[in-house]
Order: structure tokens, then C-alpha cells, then sequence
């Protein structure tokens, strides 16, 4: 695995101070630098070419807005923004940003945001979510809240068949299995598998269309046609496609809340 080019930019000390330290338990990380303020962020992204970049949004001169701004097109970093609070702030994040720590923050919370920041380099999800995020920054000049919902969820996966890579859209998924370390992702009668865990899946899907109902097995909700009960409790949903599907036992009472099952 390639080590993460990852750099930290926040005019707090103390701030550089506890991300160089979260940043320094993950061997796969090589932090490529730190700074304290925003023109020379500007400089050693576009010199340093970063992963990731972990950036203040409050900083005096040029802001963390401003550096996105500035950042090269080419060659797209991911990047979580930190603020101590910000309410424009938190209103672009939640128009399309990566990700953001809001001050104080502690260690479950970052790596939160760092695996949510290694998904995204995964999926190469990063230049879509950064060009949709600059389209909100210019039309919400002034401090104007985005009226765009946010997702920040997968809405591609790639998947390779016979040698070629294609782009699978999310909305075509009716429903995914675990095969070992890998997925199967079926969607309108093809079957793609990819090498990802159910775990990363579940977490990059937006939960308000997809439910993982058992260990190996995660639904699209709107095809769930019926909740079943079989011999021995075992309970099984019925897709609309006529699909199968085992529940467990510690995810049915979820399920059922879900399909308003009382």
C-alpha cells in the first residue's frame, strides 16, 4: 500500500501540535509537512502534491475557503476541514464537504474523519465532492446558507469486468454480499464483485437508502418488499426482485423500524 501524503495547516499550535500526534499512529501515513498559515498552504500543496490536507478554516489573510480555492484542479487533495466554530462553515460542509473537525475534537472523531478521508482517495470520489464544494462556495457568497442537501455518501463505485473498469452507478444497486474480503454488488441482474469490506460499505452508503440487515447482506430499504418468518425464527426479507435475504436477529427490530413494522 502506498504510504498517505497527508498535511496539517492551522495557525494553532497546539492544534498542529495533537493532529501531528494522531497522524503519527497510523504507519500508512507520511505527513509531508505542517503550516500555520494559508498562502503557505497554498504553496506546499501544489509543491508537496498531499493526499490529504487537514485545514483550518479560520485563518488570518487566506482562509481554508481561499486555499480550496487556489488549490490546482489537477492534482485533487482530500480535504477535512477544522474549525472552532463557523456557522457559514458548517453550512458548506453540509452542502458537500469531505469532512470537517469542529474544535475541541477528540481521537474517535478523527479517525472518523481520516477513514472517511481514505474511502473517498479509495473510491476516488475527491474531485467530484471538491468541484460540487466550490460551486456552493461561489453561490453562497456573503454567508448565505447552501440550500443543496448533503450527502457526502458513494454515488460511483468502480467495478472491473473482463478487464475492463466501469463506473457503477449507486442508484443501480438493489442489494450487496460478503464473499470473505470481498463484495458482490448486484444491481439489475449483473453481479459485480469488488475487494472492499462490508464495513467500509455500509459506513460510504447513505443510511437513508441502504440498511445492512445481516453481516453478509446490505439492502437497498425501498426494494424490501416483506419481512418474513420462517422455522426457527430465522427471519428472511423478500425483495421485489423476488431476492431472498437472510436478517439477523440483532438487526430486525432496526429493520422493522425502518419498514414501519410495529
Amino acid at each position: 500500500m502506498e504510504l498517505l501524503r497527508t498535511l496539517v495547516v492551522d495557525d494553532e499550535a497546539l492544534a498542529r501540535d495533537t493532529l501531528r500526534r494522531l497522524l503519527a499512529r497510523d504507519p500508512d501515513i507520511e505527513l509531508v509537512g505542517d503550516c500555520a498559515a494559508g498562502e503557505e498552504a497554498v504553496l506546499r500543496i501544489r509543491e508537496s502534491e498531499p493526499d490529504i490536507v487537514f485545514l483550518d478554516v479560520q485563518m488570518p489573510e487566506v482562509d481554508g475557503f481561499e486555499v480550496l480555492r487556489r488549490s490546482q484542479p489537477g492534482r485533487v487533495p482530500a480535504i477535512v476541514f477544522v474549525t472552532a466554530y463557523d456557522a457559514y462553515a458548517l453550512r458548506a460542509f453540509e452542502a458537500e464537504a469531505l469532512d470537517y473537525l469542529l474544535k475541541p475534537f477528540d481521537d474517535e472523531r478523527f479517525e472518523q474523519a481520516f477513514r472517511r478521508a481514505r474511502r473517498m482517495i479509495a473510491f476516488d470520489e475527491i474531485a467530484r465532492l471538491r468541484d460540487r464544494l466550490l460551486a456552493v462556495l461561489q453561490h453562497a457568497g456573503g454567508g448565505t446558507a447552501p440550500s443543496a442537501p448533503a450527502t457526502g455518501y458513494l454515488e460511483r463505485i468502480p467495478v472491473t469486468t473482463g478487464g475492463e473498469t466501469r463506473v457503477l452507478p449507486v442508484a443501480q444497486i438493489d442489494y450487496i454480499t460478503a464473499s470473505g474480503p470481498y463484495a458482490r454488488l448486484h444491481a439489475s441482474g449483473q453481479r459485480y464483485v469488488i475487494r472492499e469490506a462490508m464495513q467500509v460499505l455500509e459506513e460510504s452508503l447513505d443510511p437513508a437508502r441502504f440498511m445492512r440487515i445481516h453481516r453478509s447482506a446490505i439492502v437497498r430499504i425501498e426494494l424490501v418488499e416483506s419481512l418474513r418468518r420462517g422455522t426457527g425464527g430465522e427471519y428472511r426479507v423478500l425483495l421485489r426482485t423476488g431476492v431472498r435475504l437472510r436478517v439477523s436477529r440483532s438487526r430486525r427490530e432496526a429493520l422493522e423500524r425502518r419498514l414501519g413494522i410495529s
